[in-house]
């Protein structure tokens, strides 16, 4: 009974370490915890469409006019876009001052199967915005379509006579909350799922590990370095004076999601459990939340931004290819269009990468020089993808008057 005690975020961190140990010495048996890996993560994403529909339309009727939607939207795309360039910025100072790929030796290139026929371009990001089929659209998964759709119903049923605005009102808060109490229940089961997902993943990379330890070392502890810096410096900065909360009280309060979101490498199965955290943790209001965490799990990717610019120096300083400033500043503009754009499918980090190169001219095949450090460089790029997340949502609810559980007593 003591066991049940433990708060979930120590659970997570246990399982975590269990799964690293049961990964490495039995790989063997993996396949019989691997399942509930899978099982947790189909969990997540079967209430994540749900959810962000909901969430999106009770937000946006619960804001009343017009007025305040603009307002919002306004704080919160200015937030995703300063932080997301500020992450660039970081990530490129780091690698200018390091210059982790001169001097790699080109041999260890590893190839990187059905990249060029994923490869997209920005305009992409506009195609997938708006859906031509909503309800294709859901089956598919494309949150970004589902958010589009979400926030022009919701602000249309502000418009509608009022016995029909309070009836879809009651509706979509009710299946909110129906979600909300869903969504708890597959919280509990969390650190089964993550112990599943991180064996499974340690015991099929475990031969990779020389190869970290290796010619990918400095490019990796880059990446790692400019991940930390802003996420330990500037965005507690932010927090604690554009938001005037307690960053670190706050940080306390996600370690639930942002464990999940180290294990699982995924901001929108991550979706629900930040969500929880942030409203009944620190105290951001649902209508905050539910219109800024589901937007920002699709187009804010700060830790995203910064690897594709960091991945794209290191390519180019590999092949020797020295970038002007102003090719350096194409690398600023693209890494932020292109992490906008991520889209949730598998290698979509690499995938996106493939935009940057294009710009500046260089060989796709450099991406293989990347990919055996990618997935544990993906476990701490989406870490910090939704600490941004919830980093906004605090600010844009302290700007907005709202008190929470984080904010700085006066």
């Amino acid at each position: 009974m003591k066991l049940l005690k433990i708060k979930l975020h120590w659970q997570i961190l246990i399982a975590l370490i269990l799964a690293v140990l049961f990964g490495y010495f039995i790989p063997n048996g993996v396949k019989y915890v691997a399942w509930m890996g899978d099982i947790f993560l189909r969990a997540l994403k079967m209430v994540i469409i749900p959810l962000i529909l909901s969430s999106i339309i009770s937000g946006i009727t619960s804001m009343g006019e017009g007025s305040n939607l603009g307002r919002l939207g306004f704080k919160t795309l200015l937030y995703y876009l300063s932080t997301s360039t500020l992450a660039i910025l970081t990530g490129l100072a780091v690698v200018n001052i390091v210059k982790p790929g001169v001097g790699v030796e080109l041999g260890f290139t590893e190839s990187v199967e059905g990249l060029s026929e994923k490869a997209g371009s920005i305009k992409d990001i506009l195609y997938r915005l708006v859906p031509d089929n909503i309800v294709d659209a859901m089956a598919q998964g494309s949150i970004l379509s589902v958010i589009f759709f979400a926030i022009i119903f919701g602000y249309f049923i502000t418009k509608v006579d009022s016995k029909y605005k309070e009836s879809l009102k009651t509706f979509f808060d009710a299946i909110f909350e129906v979600m909300m109490k869903v969504t708890l229940f597959i919280i509990k089961f969390t650190p089964l799922g993550i112990f599943g997902i991180v064996a499974n993943e340690v015991a099929r990379n475990a031969s990779q590990l020389t190869n970290i330890a290796g010619s990918l070392a400095i490019y990796s502890l880059c990446v790692v370095a400019g991940l930390l810096i802003h996420a330990f410096v500037f965005l507690p900065l932010i927090v604690r004076f554009i938001g005037k909360a307690q960053p670190f009280t706050h940080f306390r309060n996600m370690a639930t999601p942002l464990l999940t979101a180290f294990s699982t490498s995924s901001s929108s199965a991550t979706l629900p459990l930040t969500m929880e955290a942030l409203e009944h943790k620190s105290g951001v209001s649902n209508k905050i939340t539910s219109f800024t965490l589901p937007l920002g799990a699709t187009i804010n990717m700060d830790g995203t931004a910064l690897y594709e610019c960091v991945a794209a120096m290191f390519i180019a300083q590999a092949y020797g290819v020295d970038l002007s400033i102003a090719q350096q500043g194409l690398v600023v503009v693209t890494a932020l269009l292109a992490s906008i754009g991520a889209a949730g499918i598998p290698m979509a980090g690499l995938v996106m990468i493939t935009v940057v190169l294009t710009a500046i001219g260089l060989p796709l095949e450099g991406i293989g020089l990347i990919l055996a450090v990618d997935r544990i460089l993906d476990m701490l790029r989406t870490s910090v993808n939704v600490w941004s997340d919830s980093c906004g949502a605090v600010t844009v609810a302290r700007t907005e008057g709202e008190k929470t559980n984080v904010s700085l007593i006066s």
